[in-house]
């Protein structure tokens, strides 16, 4: 009987191991809004500092996210959840698209679509745990509304 229990004990532990794992790729969440009534993981956009911020501009013919390559050091980073504030100055409505894809393609990868008017700006809360939940260190931004358009990178050292 003590040997049938332990064995029950031992096996409901282990699921239940199993099944904490699975809650943590899941806890997080990326948050959009704007910086006065925005918040990602419980903290408020206007408490956080802006990690990095990402324009729609145009040059000449070429319409492009600046900057084209964009780094965050985790090393010297608090574990803060990162702000990023996207902007559109072009003249015309653009799509930025943050994504993790092009390193795995679970079901929660980190994807994240936005749609900026002319002269609009939003902000992007990502918790860091989601961030190191994507596989590799660089993820890809870009317009998704126009595939043409030039997009950057954004580099993660951890």
């Amino acid at each position: 009987m003590g040997k049938s229990l332990l064995a029950v004990f031992l096996g409901l532990g282990l699921v239940l191991a199993g099944v904490s794992g699975s809650y943590a790729l899941q806890a997080g969440g990326v948050e959009t809004g704007d910086l006065e009534s925005g918040s990602v993981v419980g903290q408020p956009f206007k408490e956080l500092t802006v990690d990095a911020s990402f324009f729609a501009i145009e040059i000449g013919t070429m319409k492009v996210w600046y900057p084209p390559v964009t780094v965050i050091d985790f090393k010297t980073r608090p574990g803060a959840p990162v702000l990023l504030k996207v902007t559109n100055n072009a003249t015309a409505e653009h799509g930025f698209q943050l994504t993790a894809r092009v390193n795995q393609s679970a079901p929660t990868v980190l994807d994240t679509k936005l749609v900026l008017k002319p002269g609009e700006t939003q902000y992007i809360g990502v918790p860091t745990s989601d961030l190191f939940y994507a596989a590799g260190t660089v993820l890809e931004y870009r317009c998704h509304l126009h595939p043409g358009h030039v997009g950057g990178k954004l580099l993660m050292l951890k």
